[in-house]
């Protein structure tokens, strides 16, 4: 088989994945909506806990949207690999012609497409109860496209690591969560630098570094995991 011929099997794997889980998803709203649901109702408990004070809306906007998001984003992680797991799906992911990793970066799209890119959409919503200005919120929105997918990345690896374990969705949490502090640190950073009225341009291209290196890294380290869980 050609490199061309290769090539086009890999990206049809890819694209048969995602379409698979998209369908899944679009049969289990539930999970989808509980997601959105909870990223809404946390970031708009905090304005009317805290008060209408626009200036200290403002400033800790920054890490109510972002934690939300975060937390968001964790829900459905448990059942990433779960259901497979469970219907011998996996297994037969594991004895595919295609590459593991590559099958892996499939459901990890998957997982961003039906929560991270969702979040960042309704983001600029959540930013009017927060009174931010146009500038701070498309940092906001450029923050969560950039780092919502990393949390899918860095997330896929805690659910490969714990498929079959009881307890699987405490265990991914305490594994991933330290993970996620550089993604927050950053993302919250750059949109304090926005609301300061300085440039956030450092903190965005650490971000898109560290989505770089995932995208690469992450679905290696996801499938090495999956062996190591289903030995």
């Amino acid at each position: 088989m050609s490199t061309g011929s290769s090539a086009v099997s890999a990206v049809g794997g890819i694209q048969a994945v995602i379409v698979r889980d998209l369908r899944i998803a679009l049969r289990r709203k539930s999970d989808t909506t509980a997601a959105l649901f909870f990223f809404l109702i946390v970031a708009s408990l905090f304005p009317i806990g805290v008060g209408p004070d626009p200036q200290l809306l403002r400033v800790i906007a920054p890490g109510i949207v972002w934690v939300a998001a975060l937390l968001a984003s964790m829900l459905s992680l448990s059942r990433l690999f779960a259901d497979d797991y469970n219907d011998g799906t996996l297994e037969q992911l594991l004895l595919s012609a295609h590459p593991l990793a590559l099958l892996v970066f499939g459901k990890m799209v998957a997982h961003w497409l039906t929560s991270g890119l969702l979040l960042s959409i309704i983001a600029p919503l959540l930013a009017l109860q927060f009174d931010l200005s146009t500038r701070a919120t498309f940092v906001l929105v450029i923050t969560l496209l950039l780092g919502t997918p990393l949390l899918s990345l860095i997330g896929t690896i805690g659910a490969a690591l714990t498929v079959g374990v009881r307890g699987a969705s405490v265990l991914v949490s305490l594994l991933v969560l330290p993970l996620y502090v550089p993604v927050l640190i950053f993302g919250v950073g750059a949109i304090d630098a926005s609301n300061a009225g300085v440039s956030s341009s450092a903190q965005l291209s650490l971000l898109a570094a560290m989505l770089l290196a995932g995208l690469f890294l992450s679905p290696l380290a996801a499938a090495a995991a999956l062996r190591i869980s289903l030995e």
